[in-house]
């Protein structure tokens, strides 16, 4: 078993189960953090009853740093393999539909940057202002109105809405790259699987970016 985990294949299958690891729990944030359309307060109840599940929180972040972890050092170990396997002098770049899109030539940098912005992230409402509120007896924190603090900017909201692009191109290759990488990406149905990754990738990025434009609409 090591020794299929430490081959290329290997490598590349973990690639694929980490990144759908973070594919399925972007969509479910993105999912829950919808409720603030509905009302403040059922966004607050949302996130309460997320920390309040000890067991589940714990569980899914140690699961996701995890994932993370693994996920990063498997894509830097694999770009440098690649990268020395092709030889830098006698590479000869691709032209035409043999040349490797954009978005996967630039993973690493999306994937840097994007780190930066989870942490930043982390920083702000995780770890960020602390106010609290009462729902039907229950004190909980306030994360609605932390939400609209910092969201009420509007360096704040470019900010989110770049990196949230960013974020789609890097979904659409990553979503795609998952079925390649578990061997699942046979050539009769690799249209099906490239339009579900664009989907994927614009509906979690839509419903992200509505969340700050609302926000800053509305305070």
């Amino acid at each position: 078993m090591s020794g299929f985990l430490s081959s290329s294949v290997g490598k590349k299958y973990l690639m694929g189960l980490t990144g759908l690891v973070w594919a399925g729990f972007v969509f479910g944030h993105m999912a829950g953090n919808m409720t603030i359309f509905v009302s403040p307060d059922l966004y607050n109840q949302y996130g309460h009853a997320i920390v309040s599940n000890k067991i589940l929180l714990y569980g899914t972040e140690a699961a996701l740093i995890l994932s993370l972890l693994v996920h990063v050092g498997l894509a830097i170990n694999l770009t440098i393999s690649n990268r020395s396997s092709k030889g830098i002098a006698s590479s000869v770049k691709a032209s035409g539909s043999k040349r490797t899109p954009l978005a996967a030539q630039t993973m690493i940098i999306q994937g840097t940057i994007l780190l930066a912005f989870i942490i930043l992230h982390l920083i702000t409402f995780k770890y960020g202002e602390y106010y609290e509120t009462t729902i039907d007896g229950v004190k909980m924190r306030d994360l609605a109105r932390l939400m609209s603090e910092v969201f009420s900017q509007p360096p704040a909201v470019a900010g989110y809405v770049i990196s949230l692009l960013l974020l789609c191109a890097h979904l659409k290759h990553g979503f795609g790259s998952v079925f390649q990488s578990l061997g699942l990406l046979h050539p009769s149905y690799q249209g099906k699987i490239k339009a579900a990754s664009w989907a994927y990738a614009i509906v979690v990025t839509i419903g992200f970016i509505s969340q700050p434009l609302y926000v800053y609409m509305m305070s």
